[in-house]
């Protein structure tokens, strides 16, 4: 291909990582710099099961009502600057916000097309899963379906386009797989296209927000982030100039780890192999993410399941002074008598110790008693708990009191998750508003390679550099990132300089590791030892036995001779780490990856 023909890179931003983030990112991103396509991602597992409460409520509601509004004020820029908008704010109800899109761009005098996705509401359908019912309280089962809907709808020419639940990548991938026509079987490139959805997604997240290094940063209001995704689907991670924020290795790689779980990270158009990942800053707050490979997604999709559990009540008891922990277990079995003949479900005891010693003031003196109570009746944690509390007033522990008088219970959701074969869910493009057809399903039976974890030895990646997992760090050395609410909890981490990890077994060092940053640098005619002989050497401290040294007189070495100066210590603490990306292989893109341990159906 001449370079005239390789085709521009695609311009993808965020504006919305939950709903409920920054109102004005919508206009920010329109307004501040140029823009291809605009995505927002307004879907979080809790967020279904309010948008069920609200569907309950009302059948014509169960999307994000912020959207309309966000796209009210900027509509003429979408028009002029001809920006493509993807969201799945349609949450429960795509084809109600695509009407609703369709009367705010009439009202307004413009021609903008406006299509939906639908396919992936399940609640109806709990055959699609093999089962009679979802089971009593259920209010929202949805698919997380893959890119290939939005992109039918940009390919029949479509500008504002609305989905409901599908895989927060999937708002980008379906974009680049429309505008550079990329086939299903293009692996490697949805891949790529992928990692880059799952980099924007968060928004603000990836420039510098909730970021553990926040401190080398300005991030007292950090840009939203873009992608310049190009037609091999590698990207390049930047920001709209001067936003604030930053846009750096540490950033992007955080990013990278949050909520993902082993190597092969798994969606329903494509597998991304998290392992092949490079990163490089390439600019200032501009970091190139490419050299992604993909494998042919699996045959199932993961769905999730919200459902009232309940009611949840809360009392929080200040606890001053002395003898926190017989206070704590006095008014504990107080209440537990006074509800003994109608205990709740579920009652959850925390003792939180804020307390200080020789504390200055009574707030720094005090620890915190919290009880939480959990019953399908909102009596039994609502009047029942909160009068049980009070009446302790004069007939508790000394010093006696509450936070907050006890309020009324609060129903909660319980989220679950299951799957269910792709070619049991209808993933239906809507373009214009007239019927399109469903995407093919995924095979039930598709071969791919095994998995290098299991193997033992990762695969090689470009340019001669293994990967190798992150290593456990010490708790200043390292950039840590959470996940938001998604069951089970992951923490991701990386180290932050080399010294503050341990060594990579010898097959996952890297062709030319970094420098050592703690330790004075070896002879360079003495190699390192091989790992299997350094473990070999260190085996009886590793099984927490120390052997003790022999006795000799004071002065002497082994052997009766004169001791010479100590010798240096090796330790966690200055060995080399492959994981680093930022500092010590600036020169060279690094290989990240999340280590292995629980399957992610997504």
């Amino acid at each position: 291909m001449t370079p005239s023909a390789v085709p521009a890179p695609l311009r993808v931003g965020n504006a919305s990582g939950f709903y409920g983030d920054r109102f004005s990112a919508v206009r920010e991103m329109l307004s501040d710099g140029p823009l291809d396509v605009l995505t927002g991602d307004y879907l979080a597992e809790l967020t279904m099961l309010i948008l069920g409460r609200d569907r309950l409520r009302d059948p014509a509601a169960g999307y994000a009502r912020t959207f309309p509004r966000q796209l009210a004020e900027c509509l003429h820029l979408v028009a002029e600057r001809g920006v493509r908008v993807v969201t799945n704010a349609g949450g429960l109800n795509p084809a109600g916000l695509a009407e609703e899109l369709r009367r705010l761009v009439r009202r307004e005098g413009l021609d903008l097309p406006v299509a939906y996705v639908s396919g992936d509401d399940l609640l109806a359908h709990p055959e699609a899963a093999g089962r009679e019912s979802w089971g009593e309280g259920v209010l929202t089962v949805n698919a997380y379906l893959g890119g290939h809907g939005i992109t039918a709808c940009l390919r029949s020419g479509a500008q504002l386009v609305v989905t409901g639940r599908v895989t927060d990548a999937a708002l980008v991938s379906g974009a680049a797989a429309a505008h550079f026509g990329w086939d299903p079987g293009d692996h490697d490139r949805l891949a790529g296209a992928v990692v880059a959805g799952h980099l924007l997604e968060c928004g603000a997240q990836v420039t510098g927000g909730n970021y553990s290094d926040f401190t080398a940063h300005d991030v007292r209001r950090p840009g939203f982030p873009l992608a310049e995704l190009s037609a091999d689907g590698g990207a390049v991670l930047t920001k709209h100039p001067g936003t604030g924020g930053a846009v750096t290795t540490g950033t992007v790689t955080a990013q990278l780890l949050y909520e993902t779980g082993p190597a092969r990270y798994l969606g329903p158009d494509v597998v991304a192999r998290l392992d092949t990942v490079r990163i490089e800053q390439v600019g200032p707050d501009r970091v190139r993410v490419h050299g992604v490979r993909g494998e042919a997604p699996p045959p199932t999709l993961k769905a999730g399941l919200s459902r009232l559990g309940g009611h949840r009540g809360e009392v929080v008891f200040v606890l001053t002074g002395l003898d926190i922990p017989a206070k704590a277990a006095l008014v504990r079995a107080q209440l537990t008598e006074a509800l003994a003949e109608r205990p709740p479900a579920r009652a959850d005891w925390e003792l939180v110790r804020t307390d200080h010693p020789d504390a200055a003031t009574e707030e720094t003196a005090s620890a915190l008693l919290r009880l939480v109570v959990r019953d399908a009746d909102p009596e039994a944690v609502g009047r029942r708990i909160g009068a049980a509390a009070v009446e302790l007033g004069l007939a508790g522990y000394p010093g006696f009191h509450l936070t907050a008088p006890p309020g009324k219970p609060s129903p909660y959701g319980v989220f679950t998750a299951t799957t269910v074969p792709q070619t049991a869910v209808r993933h239906t493009a809507q373009p214009r508003g007239r019927h399109h057809a469903r995407h093919p399903a995924a095979p039930a039976h598709r071969r791919t390679p095994a998995d290098p974890a299991r193997r033992g030895t990762p695969p090689a990646a470009p340019g001669g550099t293994r990967t190798a997992r992150p290593a456990r760090v010490r708790r200043r050395g390292a950039q840590r990132r959470q996940g938001r609410g998604r069951q089970p909890r992951r923490v991701g981490a990386r180290a932050r300089r080399v010294a503050l990890a341990r060594s990579p077994p010898h097959h996952r060092t890297p062709a030319h590791p970094p420098p050592r940053d703690r330790a004075p640098p070896r002879d360079p005619a003495r190699p390192a030892a091989p790992a299997r002989r350094q473990l070999r050497r260190r085996g009886p401290a590793r099984r927490g036995r120390r052997r003790p040294p022999p006795l000799r007189p004071a002065g002497q070495g082994a052997g009766g001779v004169a001791a010479g100066p100590p010798r240096r210590r090796t330790g966690r603490a200055a060995r080399p780490c492959a994981a680093d990306t930022a500092r010590h292989r600036s020169r060279a893109p690094a290989a990240v990856f999340p280590r292995p341990h629980t399957a992610r159906p997504r």
